[in-house]
């Protein structure tokens, strides 16, 4: 019996594992009356141990007729096959495309049973195929769906956030497994449901399924597969009436480690956008308010039957930064806040190496927390989109790379012809360092405070919120103001022509000049921000060298004696934390202890 106990409980191990490892990446969606000035703002770590992290750039292009596009697996960078092109693709930035786009993602998993093995496109390839298509997110939902169906579906479970520049979307999907008859898989193709997020709420997810009931009458707001529910009573997930079928529950089944790893993102990101309190419509339509913490029974996974709303509406609207400062949470100011216990070391650092479990002396298992902010990002952003400026003006990708605590976001104007060569794809690689590199010299400046953290990330996070607040509450509304009154003088010269000509002029070359104006903008900026950095990291170099700390003047100079310039004024020595201190006289004392005289 015992034999068969530990056996359990290591099969439970592996799958926990497994969940918390291989599915790693956080999104929030703000829509239009959530936010501050009417954007629509979608945020994404894209998370992975394997991931480099570079800005993606795809020109708009016309094709020829019968033109194929290969495609290779987004992660694992395997052939999968081609797929008919279009006759012509949008410029796309990143996550974002010309018509002010966004999608992004996270994997779920889900039931393995339903994983294609022939499938022909996968998750990632149909973020940024369907960028290239697609000017609104109905469109994009549509386009997904139907290269999915078409070409079978590669990747497992995914939740896409989905958003243009007057509402936004999640979207779950799953596959329906490889059934070859005759040398064709006759379950090609995926279930699926979308919902739209409501004006005025906000949405999260993160690597676990988030839709549970929808309305089947309402397609305004929701949209489905028209099998998704029988589907699910063939494979055996499901057995009751169609008003009571839940998506999630039907093919992405919680356990501890997909609630307390993933959910408890999502719970977290609304915990703070909502100052604590949690806002909804329950199933009948009713307004409840209820506190955040409530609902920790459920995201600790201490009750697995428990859940939190989909969508909230926050007390107070969000701008752009206040989205950014969700990435960098580490459950601050909650029981699972990493900086407060042992593991975080002497330096409160937020951080757990892989993997994600241990075991103690007595073979019990301990999980190690999974926060919004990672060591292991690839990439991170925030992306704008608004409906109230021009698509050459309204679009901004705020990107960025690395671990979003101790890492900035910088504008790129989706209209841009060009990527700032920190940003472009090829300058270094996981193997092959590049000094010139965004992703290098942000991972230089995170593994350097992760040495002493609760002394050195405070100083890089002051320089990032000088950075990010002057960029995006000063800097490109100056920027939006003068390209949108470039676009004006051109709209109305366009005009006149057109009304003497009776013409239709399509092409954005009248605009090149407003584009161009915000290519360097972004260009410029994020350049000059790459350099401060590469500087940065010199100076933390000298300044927190050996566990010192070395003063400076408000200038940023070093304080030296008066002796020598080369000699600092004197030396700070912060030591440890309290917690700290105390467990190690607890566990160390009678070695260490010095004796009372």
């Amino acid at each position: 019996m015992r034999n068969s106990l530990l056996k359990l409980v290591a099969a439970f191990s592996a799958v926990l594992l497994g969940t918390l490892e291989g599915n790693t990446c956080t999104n929030v969606i703000v829509t239009r009356g959530a936010s501050q000035d009417g954007s629509v703002l979608v945020s994404y770590a894209a998370d992975s141990h394997y991931l480099f992290g570079e800005l993606y750039y795809k020109p708009a292009a016309d094709w020829k007729p019968g033109s194929m596009l290969k495609i290779y697996d987004w992660d694992t960078h395997r052939y999968l096959g081609e797929i008919e092109q279009v006759p012509h693709t949008f410029q796309t930035v990143g996550n974002m495309n010309e018509y002010q786009v966004i999608i992004t993602e996270t994997t779920w998993g889900g039931r393995p049973e339903l994983e294609d093995k022939k499938g022909g496109i996968d998750y990632g390839s149909l973020i940024y195929v369907t960028l290239q298509r697609a000017k609104t997110a109905r469109e994009a939902i549509d386009i997904i769906v139907n290269l999915a169906n078409e070409y079978g579906y590669a990747s497992e479970g995914e939740s896409f956030s989905i958003a243009d520049k007057n509402e936004a979307w999640i979207m779950e999907l799953i596959g329906k497994g490889t059934n070859i008859k005759n040398g064709v898989n006759v379950n090609k193709g995926i279930v699926w449901v979308a919902r739209r997020v409501p004006d005025g709420a906000i949405c999260a997810h993160a690597n676990q399924a988030r839709i549970g009931q929808f309305p089947l009458d309402d397609p305004d707001n929701c949209l489905y597969a028209p099998d998704v529910i029988s589907f699910a009573r063939r494979k055996g997930y499901f057995d009751g009436l169609d008003s009571e079928f839940s998506f999630k529950k039907a093919y992405n089944p919680v356990d501890f480690g997909t609630v307390r790893g993933c959910d408890a993102r999502a719970w977290s990101a609304f915990n703070i956008l909502t100052d604590g309190w949690f806002s909804f419509y329950d199933e009948q339509g009713n307004a409840v308010t209820r506190d955040a913490f409530a609902y920790l029974d459920y995201v600790m996974g201490k009750d697995l039957d428990g859940d939190f709303p989909l969508f909230v509406y926050p007390r107070k609207k969000a701008g752009v930064k206040d989205v950014a400062d969700v990435m960098r949470d580490h459950f601050e100011g909650t029981p699972m806040d990493m900086t407060q216990d042992i593991g975080a070391g002497g330096n409160a650092l937020p951080y757990r190496w892989r993997p994600m479990e241990f075991q103690d002396n007595e073979g019990r298992t301990y999980v190690n927390e999974r926060a919004i902010a990672t060591q292991q990002t690839g990439f991170w952003m925030v992306g704008q989109a608004r409906n109230y400026v021009p698509d050459v003006v309204g679009g901004i990708l705020w990107f960025g790379t690395d671990d979003a605590a101790t890492s900035y976001l910088t504008p790129i104007y989706t209209a841009t012809t060009k990527v700032p060569d920190c940003f472009r794809e090829g300058n270094g690689d996981l193997l092959h360092y590049s000094p010139d590199a965004s992703f290098w010299i942000n991972n230089r400046i995170s593994n350097a405070c992760y040495k002493m953290y609760n002394v050195m990330a405070p100083y890089v996070r002051a320089k990032v919120d000088l950075f990010e607040i002057d960029q995006m509450e000063r800097r490109t509304h100056s920027v939006d103001s003068m390209a949108v009154v470039m676009y004006n003088q051109v709209a109305v010269k366009l005009q006149k022509k057109l009304s003497a000509k009776g013409d239709v002029m399509v092409s954005r070359d009248p605009f090149a000049k407003v584009i161009k104006y915000v290519t360097d903008y972004s260009v410029e900026t994020a350049q000059k921000q790459f350099n401060a950095w590469r500087a940065l990291e010199v100076e933390l170099l000298v300044k927190y060298m050996d566990g010192n700390v070395k003063p400076q003047d408000a200038d940023g100079k070093f304080l030296h004696s008066k002796e020598s310039e080369g000699l600092p004024d004197h030396i700070e020595q912060p030591g440890y934390t309290e917690l700290w201190k105390e467990t190690v006289a607890q566990e160390h004392g009678a070695i260490i202890r010095v004796p009372q005289q």
